[in-house]
């Protein structure tokens, strides 16, 4: 029997426009969106698909950002980390260099974490 998928997350939100173009913005990104209803606004990461969702029964604010941070790897991250400063994101961790590898932990509208990462070609080689 093949292994589960996990291919996509649901991120909702009490103001899912604000929030997909947030990502869009940050990660020059272009959505889609499904059809039906209710349809929802898919950001593509590389075939992993997060869909923005609105919802009544969430608050404005992730109380608990903790408990779920997208960890978002990407090839320039001093460039993503310029454009989320540009937009006045907040930060819980800024840029920080890691044995060659950089990361920083933004916070996006909602509050939720989101994590950049670029890895060094000997992290990378290391992991291979």
């Amino acid at each position: 029997m093949p292994a589960p998928t996990l291919d996509s997350l649901l991120l909702s939100s009490s103001d899912p426009t604000r929030l997909r173009d947030w990502y869009a913005t940050v990660f020059g990104m272009t959505p889609e969106r499904t059809p039906g209803d209710p349809g929802y606004d898919v950001l593509d990461f590389g075939g992993f698909y997060v869909l923005l969702d609105h919802r009544d029964d969430v608050g404005t604010v992730n109380t608990e950002p903790g408990r779920i941070i997208l960890n978002v790897e990407v090839a320039d991250a001093r460039a993503v980390a310029a454009r989320i400063g540009e937009l006045g994101a907040h930060w819980h961790a800024p840029l920080e260099e890691r044995d060659g590898s950089l990361f920083a932990t933004a916070i996006d509208p909602d509050g939720n974490y989101v994590q950049l990462v670029e890895l060094s070609d000997e992290t990378r080689a290391a992991m291979s």
